[in-house]
């Protein structure tokens, strides 16, 4: 082979895998970018069922799933928050972020100008009005009914697609608010109707329980997160990742977490409970945050605490003895040094002393928000019924420092094959986590509440100045 064949062959092959790497060696790159700039940029929305600071720092489903990612990649999370659906997609195509995390859900629309990973949740799109208002209960009642929603979402995908079977359908897409927001205005009676993934719908029915879901429009539909069509070896990290038993993990922790407590829904209970925080936790405020704050506690949550205690009544007393705002037995009372059970003072004092040091002595190896869930199991249940149930956890190869894990060990206690191995013996295990499950309910109330109260009228005021007449409803 002469010099000069041996020169074009060594060029070609130079061409061939430069060729290559225009198609295989760039896609690659993007997972390098990500580690290289050292931070992973996901469009996500600043909301209860996405993304939002919390009393422990930032949560969200969401964020928290992301962040699992990011960490899985080794660089640092950066959250670029969006109210706007239809600007997400040219977001992510002109490269402002990685990934659209969301709360997206999987379309043909959106197939065609994105890629997605695999769906981690399915979720149905519900009509939802307010007790008193309009009751549709088939698509064909839509029609003369106002119906707002949220504009660019995959809720007004579907509607064109029913406006086929039903011309007179029509709505009016409200730009420039979450869901969320929305949902609030359906509550007020600003807006009549709307509609709402489920998932939503169920987290925002415990701030507004007057809100009814009417019927589902379209089932089955899936989250997932969105990727550059053209960033196909990102889009193999990602379906690499959620193939993971850590990532399935994850996410069975994270939908007990955000969605497990919100599965039976007691209107009754609940619109009692928002009178009574409008009305009778302000007399008793001051001492919470007092009693919370020596002891290192989120005031909010020793208050919802005691909500599901006494429903916030000094008086209040149950057939066992126990009694007073924080409900403690004559022995804790006395080992507290709480002279007078019934003065809400020293029972919020003695109560979140209790709890506090229940908290400390389950100690640091349990991960938070693990932590004090086991702690307000405890406080319900007992010490050693909560050390059983770990214990026994650990026999059943289960994780004994996950609520998740204990939560479901916990009802076990009461079958004699468990507890008669046990130092405790039996336990009403099934109560302590009705009882934690009531009280992340009513602490999320009181965040959403406490946070936001103050802007929310002028908020919903700027709301009813830039929205039409709810009696006007334009056709599409």
């Amino acid at each position: 082979m002469t010099w000069m064949k041996l020169a074009s062959l060594t060029i070609l092959c130079l061409a061939l895998v430069a060729g290559a790497g225009c198609h295989q060696l760039s896609p690659q790159n993007e997972v390098g970018a990500i580690k290289a700039r050292g931070e992973l940029r996901v469009l996500i929305r600043n909301n209860a069922t996405c993304y939002y600071e919390g009393p422990m720092g930032f949560a969200g489903f969401e964020y928290e799933l992301a962040k699992a990612f990011a960490d899985y990649l080794g660089v640092k999370l950066v959250c670029v928050v969006t109210h706007n659906f239809k600007e997400m997609i040219p977001s992510l195509l002109r490269g402002d972020a990685d990934l659209i995390t969301a709360g997206f859900t999987v379309t043909e629309q959106r197939r065609r100008k994105v890629a997605f990973g695999p769906a981690y949740m399915e979720v149905q799109q519900q009509v939802v009005g307010r007790r008193g208002g309009p009751s549709p209960d088939t698509v064909a009642d839509l029609i003369g009914h106002p119906l707002w929603i949220n504009a660019g979402t995959s809720y007004e995908e579907r509607l064109r697609q029913l406006k086929q079977q039903y011309p007179e359908l029509s709505w009016m897409p409200v730009s420039g608010y979450e869901t969320e927001e929305i949902l609030e205005m359906v509550w007020r009676g600003i807006v009549p109707l709307t509609i709402a993934d489920s998932n939503i719908v169920a987290v925002n029915r415990r701030y507004y329980p007057q809100l009814r879901i009417q019927f589902a429009i379209e089932e089955g539909q899936h989250l997932a997160w969105a990727v550059h069509p053209q960033h196909q070896y990102l889009l193999r990290t990602v379906e690499r990742w959620f193939s993971r038993p850590e990532t399935s993990s994850l996410l069975q922790r994270l939908k007990e977490h955000y969605y497990g407590h919100l599965e039976v829904f007691d209107y009754v209970d609940l619109v009692k409970y928002h009178n009574r925080m409008r009305h009778r936790l302000p007399l008793y405020r001051d001492q919470f945050e007092e009693a919370a704050e020596k002891h290192g506690l989120d005031w909010r949550l020793v208050a919802a605490q005691s909500y599901q205690e006494s429903h916030w009544d000094p008086n209040a007393v149950s057939f066992t003895g126990v009694r007073g705002m924080m409900m403690l037995t004559q022995e804790t009372a006395e080992t507290l040094g709480v002279k007078s059970r019934v003065d809400p003072r020293q029972s919020i004092e003695g109560g979140v002393r209790y709890l506090a040091e229940i908290h400390e002595r389950i100690g640091d190896d349990v991960p938070e928000p693990d932590r004090t869930y086991m702690a307000l199991a405890a406080y319900n249940v007992g010490w050693g019924h909560l050390e059983d149930a770990r214990t026994l956890a650990e026999r059943l190869e289960k994780d004994p420092n996950s609520w998740q894990d204990v939560s479901a060990i916990l009802p076990l206690l009461r079958q004699k094959k468990y507890y008669r191995n046990l130092p405790h013996g039996y336990a009403r295990g099934t109560e302590p986590v009705r009882y934690v499950d009531r009280i992340k309910t009513y602490y999320g109330i009181l965040i959403q509440n406490t946070d936001l109260t103050r802007q929310k009228p002028e908020t919903l005021a700027a709301m009813a100045r830039t929205l039409p007449s709810s009696g006007q409803n334009p056709p599409m």
